[in-house]
């Protein structure tokens, strides 16, 4: 048990002297190495998210690597210089205060964004990394016309074979139901999953189990 302790106090000591790092050539090493993650869990979540739009937590993971990709060069760059200043320099006692615990205030302001900007996942965040059409093996097929008005969107879907009903869904849940031809529908872009390039919503052919033979995904771009 001693050992372990040890172990964690010598690792948490070490990640606090490469946190702290200052010169130069650290400076952009951790800015960009923290830039490469946030990228690849902002783009990673993004194309699941794309496939899996029920999965709701991924939009957090998504917003942890977004908020990441400015947050870790302002950290690096411009935090820890002033961190390691005011320890210096400071001679007021809540400054100096402030300069002990700057990296706990640092990320926990940095998780505080990261929530926010998951719970309300703005459009500049979300990217469209969805399929077309998935064919699934299926030999059903269907054309999607729409019209995009400033405030609703029209659309028909023109079904080559046979199927149960259509379902027309929006960030996983189910806004239309058609269960007879001809299958035309209109909805309010309020209704709609926003994209980083338009409205999303999503067409999918259903058999009489629930089961989806085919799916269109449909952009609207704004208006």
């Amino acid at each position: 048990m001693h050992s372990t302790r040890a172990l964690l106090a010598q690792g948490w000591r070490d990640l606090l002297s490469v946190y702290y790092a200052n010169t130069p050539i650290w400076r952009w090493m951790k800015s960009g190495a923290l830039v490469l993650l946030g990228l690849f869990l902002w783009t990673g979540a993004n194309v699941l998210h794309s496939y899996r739009p029920d999965w709701d937590p991924l939009r957090y993971v998504m917003a942890y690597g977004f908020v990441l990709l400015a947050w870790g060069p302002l950290t690096h760059f411009v935090v820890v210089p002033l961190t390691i200043r005011f320890r210096r320099t400071a001679e007021r006692p809540f400054v100096r205060s402030l300069a002990r615990h700057a990296s706990k205030l640092n990320f926990s302001t940095f998780l505080l964004v990261v929530v926010v900007v998951g719970t309300l996942a703005p459009g500049v965040m979300l990217l469209d990394f969805s399929p077309g059409t998935d064919t699934g093996g299926s030999t059903v097929t269907a054309d999607v016309t729409c019209d995009a008005g400033e405030s609703v969107v029209s659309c028909r879907v023109d079904v080559t074979g046979e199927v149960d009903h259509v379902a027309v869904t929006a960030g996983g849940e189910v806004i239309r139901t058609l269960d007879d031809p001809p299958y035309a529908f209109e909805v309010e872009r309020s209704e709609l999953a926003e994209t980083g390039v338009g409205h999303q919503f999503v067409v999918e052919l259903r058999d009489a189990d629930g089961n989806t033979l085919r799916r269109f995904v449909q952009t609207v771009p704004e208006s």
